[in-house]
């Protein structure tokens, strides 16, 4: 049965209601991604730290260009379709569709982001780069272990949909 937490992080990606079993396996899925893209962030973080700035900007530049890649054709996103293809039908589990808007606009302001990071490292702005990593490991850690995603979040406040982003919070509970 679905926490009212991820049912809330559901609905806060743009996904419809799901039934219990089917919203756990869902947003099991939905995971896959970043728990993928968050470490490499760490990893191209170490690698600046290190001073090895040129190979952290062509992995920031790299990490931007797949999550642009996954705004423009949502279809195309590799990690959903390797989950996919690997993952989800041979363990009959819940197969991801095409991300929807609020989804796509956190991939977006996640792949701005790391641009800016890696633009700031190869033009030495090490602040500017600093700045925006601490924001890229504090949106990852607040998805991977708050199931909040700010991006998704920011979308809907963008809309005017104030009422419905508050109500998809962590600690949000249902209107009865």
């Amino acid at each position: 049965m679905a926490s009212q937490v991820v049912r809330n992080f559901m609905k806060q990606q743009g996904f419809a209601e799901e039934p219990g079993t089917s919203c756990d396996m869902h947003f099991s899925g939905l995971y896959f991604q970043p728990r993928i893209v968050f470490p490499t962030v760490i990893a191209g973080i170490i690698l600046d730290a290190v001073g090895l700035a040129l190979v952290s900007a062509a992995l920031f530049f790299a990490l931007s260009a797949v999550l642009w890649w996954n705004v423009a054709f949502p279809v195309l996103n590799p990690f959903e379709r390797f989950y996919n293809a690997v993952i989800a039908m041979p363990r009959g589990k819940t197969v991801l569709p095409p991300a929807p808007g609020p989804r796509r606009f956190a991939q977006g302001m996640a792949a701005a982001f790391m641009l800016v990071v890696g633009i700031s490292l190869l033009q030495g702005w090490q602040v500017t780069a600093w700045i925006f990593e601490a924001g890229l490991v504090v949106a990852f850690s607040a998805l991977l272990f708050g199931k909040f995603c700010l991006g998704a979040y920011i979308y809907h406040l963008l809309r005017g949909e104030f009422s419905f982003a508050n109500a998809t919070l962590p600690w949000a509970r249902p209107f009865n």
